[in-house]
């Protein structure tokens, strides 16, 4: 309740009893909106290269700890690449234990699979979808022929894939 004799303290104490409410909310927003971002969490889907396409990148400092980490490199070009994404999309969502980072290779101004992109040189990517996966440890588990295998198999058990 306000005591009408003393307005001007009252409107001159609550911008501090506001701003002193206001930092902790603000704080776990931007920390919540931080972890959501940079794709820190599993199952789910997330750019790991969004506006750098095609450039080289800390392969390592993509897993995500505490779950089995999926790299996905793709190109927009890629018929195949493009019918996979929705896929891996729900493959995610029925695999909380799963964290699935999408890696472009192309560069921004190449039409087509971009092959001499840097990003495709450093890990001599000759085909696309390629595939990197990693234990919740960070430790690489499997990579190429190997990782699509894997894949597959995690397709098929869950119901994406016949």
């Amino acid at each position: 309740m306000i005591d009408n004799q003393y307005p001007r303290q009252y409107v001159k104490a609550m911008p501090r009893a506001c701003n002193s409410c206001r930092r902790p909310l603000v704080l776990a927003a931007l920390l919540s909106l931080l972890c959501l971002s940079s794709g820190a969490w599993a199952g789910a889907v997330a750019d790991a290269n969004a506006g750098r396409g095609g450039e080289t990148l800390d392969v390592k400092s993509l897993p995500t700890k505490g779950a089995t980490t999926l790299i996905d490199f793709y190109s927009p070009y890629c018929p195949p690449c493009v019918q996979l994404a929705p896929i891996m999309e729900k493959l995610a969502a029925k695999r909380p234990d799963l964290a699935i980072q999408k890696v472009n290779i192309n560069r921004p101004e190449v039409k087509g699979i971009d092959w001499l992109s840097p990003l495709a040189q450093q890990f001599r990517i000759r085909q696309v979808p390629y595939f990197m996966i990693f234990s919740p440890k960070g430790k690489l588990l499997a990579q190429g022929r190997d990782a699509k295998d894997q894949v597959i198999r995690w397709l098929q058990e869950a119901g994406l894939m016949p």
